[in-house]
Order: C-alpha cells, then structure tokens, then sequence
C-alpha cells in the first residue's frame, strides 16, 4: 500500500464511523501515539518495567497507530503526504545525511 492509498484507506475508515476530530484534538491524539510509542520503545530497550502481558510493549503496534493519526492528520488539513515526503526526501538528502551520518560515532 502506498501512502496515498494509505490515506484514502484511512479516510474511508474516519468517515464510516463519524468524521474528523477538530485540529487541536487531532494534535493531542497524536502526542499520546508517540507517548505510548515512546513507552513501548522503554520498555523494550529502557529500564521502564513492564506491568503485565499488554503493558504496550509492541512498538510495531504503536507505530501503526502514530502512522495511522499522521495520515488522518494529514487528511483533514488537505495535504497529499505522498507528495510532500516524496519532496522531503529528494531535497532534504544531504542535510539527512549530515544529520544521520554515524562517522562521529553518535
């Protein structure tokens, strides 16, 4: 599936089951995905402690859901995120790889 299609899929499932939330609500959703993404991540690599069998530890899982929330963000403020990360990737090479290059051992 690519990301326009992605979209399209995530419309479809927004609008059968009420619509779009209001854009601050929408930001607050996705600051709570990457907080259980950020949870799932320490308690898989960190020192947080698990507290059970579905204590969020399936980062595969919270990645979805923050995908999930960026594409219906992305939804309701009308932008095409196949298009604008097609861009950030072609423009934005070489100050990515000035900020991911590992020579300096970071």
């Amino acid at each position: 599936m690519n990301i326009k299609e992605a979209q399209t899929k995530v419309d479809e499932m927004i609008m059968k089951y009420g619509g779009y939330w209001e854009p601050l609500s929408m930001m607050a959703r996705i600051t709570e995905e990457v907080g259980e993404l950020a949870r799932a991540i320490n308690i898989k690599h960190g020192g947080k402690k698990s507290k059970g069998d579905q204590d969020g530890r399936d980062v595969e899982k919270e990645l979805a859901d923050v995908l999930f929330t960026t594409l219906a963000i992305a939804n309701k403020e009308g932008v095409d995120l196949e298009k604008e990360f097609a861009e950030k990737v072609g423009l934005d090479y070489k100050k990515m790889e000035k900020v991911y290059n590992n020579e300096d051992g970071n």
